[in-house]
């Protein structure tokens, strides 16, 4: 496969006949409504425009972890068929840690920044040994809190519905609605936090 065409054909028409199926399946009934009712025309436009925006959500969130991950706007131009200023146009509002970082308010808290897929699990990791604990973040940043005892933090795919039950089980909390495409948890560990490595 080409740097271009990332995708083979039989996964771009799973992922379109997936959204597809999503659109008219989730709404009870709107499928068989169509054979009779006019009104089951305005479900599917509306349920559409749900589709529509989730599909341009997500590609916003795929679009910052590509950049998090470190890929150029040329090649996050060219994997979307556009020029790199059109995708940096597109798209830059919502890139980089200035943009997108939250102030900070409450208890004593810190931003991790910049972050990356690669980097994120260890700098939380190390934050997590000196007893912060993750409370928010975004595409290139953590927001952590002060907390008297240390922490544990995985990162998983949003999409692996029973593992998410497994953890929430075993005493993780999720954080978060997640950012696509991974969904954040946090545990806290039995020992107490070292103020000193603050």
């Amino acid at each position: 496969m080409s740097d271009e065409q990332l995708l083979d054909p039989a996964e771009d028409v799973r992922i379109r006949e997936g959204i597809a199926h999503a659109v008219l399946g989730v709404p009870d009934g709107l499928a068989e409504s169509l054979e009779r009712d006019p009104a089951g025309f305005l479900r599917l436009l509306a349920a559409s425009r749900v589709g529509a925006e989730e599909s341009s959500r997500l590609l916003r969130e795929a679009v910052q972890q590509a950049r998090a991950a470190g890929h150029s706007w040329d090649a996050v131009g060219r994997v979307l068929g556009v020029s790199r200023q059109a995708a940096q146009q597109r798209f830059a509002a919502k890139d980089g840690p200035g943009a997108t970082a939250p102030g900070l308010g409450g208890p004593e808290q810190r931003v991790l920044t910049p972050l990356t897929a690669f980097n994120e699990m260890a700098a939380l990791e190390a934050a997590g040994r000196e007893g912060w604990q993750l409370v928010r973040y975004g595409p290139l940043y953590h927001v952590v809190e002060a907390s008297d005892r240390r922490w544990e933090y995985r990162r998983v795919p949003m999409a692996f519905g029973p593992r998410h039950r497994r953890m929430e089980a075993e005493g993780w909390t999720p954080v978060g609605a997640g950012v696509f495409p991974w969904r954040y948890y946090k545990r806290p560990l039995d020992d107490a936090a070292d103020d000193q490595a603050r």
